[in-house]
């Protein structure tokens, strides 16, 4: 691991902490697209897919490490972010959502647009601070993320993510980890529908241990589908059905874009297995590592994700990145990544080589991987 630089009073300083605040300027950005129409409605996915791919190559990589042991405190400015966030987006939205089917001057293709570029903000944005809020302890954050993933119909990723992701990234039993020569076009499918029951029978089985049904007004379920329709409402009251329209189009490229993430996030790389159904705990080589230092700022660090599953409480701003040494690295950072991954062939021609690599730095001794290699299908009990 690289040696540590940044120590906690340093990283209590705001400046330190703006950088990971670039995010909210994709919101001008998409109130630009709604109201100039046109070329405007591509300023959201060019900014967010190109501008920092860009600035990716020209800023590279960073290595500094911040102190594990900073606090809460030193870390104000870095949680400011995301839960400012909510509102902002909440605003966002709705404010697009009352706009926009109203708005004259705007052809249906050009809705369409610009409800395609708000999706991805909630996705790149939105469900990736959903992603830092779920993590942490204290009631009022899960809440913020809870709302975060109702305004992209996605809210049992919370119960699918801690519950099984977390618990079983890089076995049979995680639908998400993407298995070695598995496209994203059939990978998507596949994820949509298993996530979904794996989560849901995750909830069922810890109200079981307690002896309650999947029914009981505890199952967080419950919430989800309150909080999810009452979006749904909420954007019928503010544009009709064709607000409802343009809401379920933004969530579905949101949840588009944190698929992709997924699927890039642990390609090919797996637990071994121990025996007995029983694998290895994880390890930062359990995770695609990527230090681009633009791209990080955008994801409020989720690229370090090696570190996100060795540590998975730290918060976002004193996540380690690794070295080649220590976890596989992605040759671009996310944005790039995302890309590439939708065209399957250039996808494997980046990516196979590297997971082959891996499989000889870390498992020399395994010499048949045909098993590895099977598509995902247990789901956990």
């Amino acid at each position: 691991m690289t040696e540590t630089t940044i120590a906690p009073p340093e990283l209590a300083k705001l400046s330190r902490a703006l950088p990971f605040w670039l995010s909210l300027a994709l919101v001008p950005l998409a109130w630009t697209a709604a109201f100039y129409g046109g070329w405007a409605i591509v300023l959201v996915p060019v900014a967010t897919w190109y501008l920092f791919t860009a600035l990716d190559a020209a800023l590279g990589l960073n290595t500094e490490n911040a102190d594990p042991s900073a606090t809460d405190a030193h870390l104000f400015w870095y949680r400011a972010i995301t839960t400012i966030w909510v509102p902002v987006q909440l605003a966002m939205l709705m404010g697009l959502l009352w706009y926009v089917p109203q708005a004259e001057h705007l052809r249906t293709a050009e809705r369409i647009g610009v409800f395609f570029g708000v999706g991805v903000i909630t996705g790149t944005v939105g469900i990736n601070y959903a992603h830092e809020l779920m993590h942490q302890r204290n009631r009022l954050e899960r809440w913020m993320a809870d709302i975060l993933l109702a305004m992209v119909l996605y809210s049992h990723f919370r119960s699918e993510h801690l519950l099984v992701h977390h618990r079983y990234v890089g076995t049979p039993r995680d639908p998400v980890s993407a298995r070695y020569n598995e496209g994203f076009h059939r990978y998507y499918p596949r994820v949509l529908w298993q996530c979904w029951r794996s989560a849901f029978r995750a909830e069922a089985a810890m109200l079981s241990r307690k002896g309650l049904r999947w029914s009981h007004r505890s199952n967080p379920f419950w919430r989800y589908w309150a909080l999810q329709a009452g979006f749904v409402a909420l954007a019928f009251a503010l544009g009709g059905w064709s607000g409802v329209g343009l809401f379920v189009l933004q969530a579905g490229v949101a949840i588009w874009q944190l698929e992709l993430v997924n699927y890039i996030e642990h390609y090919g790389l797996t637990r071994k297995h121990l025996g007995d159904g029983k694998y290895e705990h994880v390890q930062p080589r359990h995770s695609w590592n990527a230090a681009q230092k633009a791209s990080n700022w955008l994801l409020i660090n989720l690229q370090r994700h090696s570190d996100h599953h060795f540590k998975p409480d730290r918060r976002f701003a004193v996540l380690q990145t690794y070295g080649p040494d220590e976890a596989p690295q992605l040759p671009y950072g996310y944005p790039m990544m995302t890309m590439i991954a939708m065209v399957p062939p250039l996808w494997r021609r980046v990516m196979n080589p590297r997971v082959r690599g891996w499989r000889k730095t870390y498992y020399p001794e395994i010499k048949d991987w045909a098993d590895y290699n099977k598509a995902r299908t247990p789901m956990p009990r």
